[in-house]
């Protein structure tokens, strides 16, 4: 049989030589395979092979408006053929900066970074500064970003774990400085009373609860409701911060993000991803007299890059796209977000394969599991993982092209046809399952 991959599988043999696993982000390295891309448009995208897929990866998530959206090249090419960076002020960081105080309820002053791993230990570094205190609450399967003081319980083994109660701040990574589990405190997700604990054994040292509003690092989980509501409450009677990472949920869920969308407001907020349009860019968001202690010089933050010209002049366009017609583009994307997760489960359902799907339209996750509940990390443990492969590598084959822990990201690009497309392509592999 005909290698569908071949020169995919060549250019990754040569990348070993000089890039560890041959890819530059080890996440790359889970795909069933690690594919070689040459050229996109809209919800599409071609390998080196001459294949073509529905692209429901996105980059990891970028790519709000899909691939080479005309308002992104263009504000793109025009700000390539001026100065690519200053190091200094210019235009389009208050433009933007404006952009995102009319769309997100939390943003009383916004910084830029270029990473969102960057932008957590600002809002962090903020959070820790305005209350005096040290410790951070974060919550079983959330990312915040691969650096030392935040890598913690984000993929914990459950036998390493401890009691799902009181969940034990595991390392994620050998080579982690061993006292960075000492500075947080893990709990676990929808479920209050742990925190409740966590609140009134050590409330006076604690300086914030950061979470992702949706938990899409780790299957897509909704808040129940009423918990994110809770979490500011507790926070806030202890004098500590509630934290946003909506560097996924952000410009995405809705044109405000996750707080606008669940009607639920931080103190901080970390946004990236959707932002940049597909440049990178991130950004903090917060309560002006939290922020402004940058301005005073009292919390040290820097970057050559920060607020560099070309990402801007791509979320400025993106920025104003996803806020026209009040944000018609977003809600198209998870109308058809939505219609994709039911019909998957339908399809499941018609082969006799237990598979739920869980998140909202525009980022959502496929679980293989006969569970009826699906709520925090733990409870996606058992999914089905080797089924999970086997879907992924069916539709890879059929043409569907999936991020490699079952996740799907909607963009405005893709239509009722991809859609169509997508489903007769999961039913096809379901039938093949059975």
């Amino acid at each position: 049989m005909e290698d569908r991959y071949r020169n995919s599988r060549a250019m990754l043999e040569r990348a070993r030589a000089s890039l560890p696993g041959g890819v530059s982000s080890p996440f790359r390295a889970k795909f069933p395979v690690p594919l070689y891309f040459q050229d996109a448009g809209g919800a599409r995208v071609r390998d080196v092979d001459g294949n073509e897929y529905i692209d429901y990866a996105l980059a990891w998530g970028p790519l709000i408006l899909g691939h080479r959206h005309p308002a992104v090249v263009e504000a793109v090419r025009r700000q390539a053929e001026k100065p690519h960076i200053y190091g200094a002020e210019h235009e389009l960081e208050y433009l933007v900066g404006e952009q995102v105080q009319a769309m997100v309820p939390c943003a009383g002053r916004v910084v830029f970074t270029s990473s969102g791993s960057e932008a957590v230990q600002a809002a962090l570094r903020l959070a820790r500064a305005f209350t005096g205190r040290r410790l951070v609450v974060k919550f079983e399967g959330h990312y915040h970003g691969w650096l030392d003081s935040v890598l913690v319980s984000y993929h914990p083994k459950e036998a390493e774990a401890g009691p799902a109660g009181r969940p034990r701040s595991v390392l994620g990574s050998a080579g982690q400085v061993p006292n960075a589990a000492e500075n947080v405190l893990a709990a676990s997700w929808n479920s209050l009373e742990p925190v409740e604990q966590l609140f009134e054994a050590r409330g006076g040292e604690i300086a914030a609860v950061i979470a992702e509003p949706v938990l899409c690092n780790s299957g897509s989980l909704m808040p129940e409701p009423g918990f994110l509501e809770a979490l500011a409450k507790l926070a806030r009677a202890h004098g500590a911060l509630l934290v946003f990472d909506e560097i996924i949920t952000g410009f995405r869920m809705s044109p405000g993000g996750a707080q606008a969308a669940l009607g639920v407001v931080p103190d901080l907020a970390t946004f990236g991803k959707a932002m940049g349009g597909g440049l990178p860019l991130s950004a903090v968001a917060g309560r002006a007299e939290i922020m402004d202690l940058l301005a005073r010089g009292q919390v040290a933050f820097g970057g050559t890059f920060n607020g560099n010209p070309l990402s801007l002049a791509a979320a400025n366009a993106t920025l104003g796209e996803l806020a026209r017609g009040d944000g018609e583009l977003l809600r198209e994307a998870n109308r058809l977000g939505q219609a994709l997760m039911e019909g998957l489960e339908q399809a499941a359902e018609a082969a006799g394969i237990p598979m739920r799907t869980t998140g909202f339209g525009a980022a959502f996750s496929v679980h293989f599991t006969q569970r009826a509940v699906l709520a925090s990390y733990r409870d996606c443990l058992q999914d089905d993982a080797a089924r999970l492969q086997r879907f992924l590598r069916g539709m890879l084959d059929e043409g569907i092209y999936l991020l490699p822990d079952g996740r799907f990201y909607v963009s405005a690009a893709h239509g009722r046809a991809e859609v169509e497309e997508t489903l007769r392509a999961a039913a096809a592999v379901f039938a093949r399952e059975a």
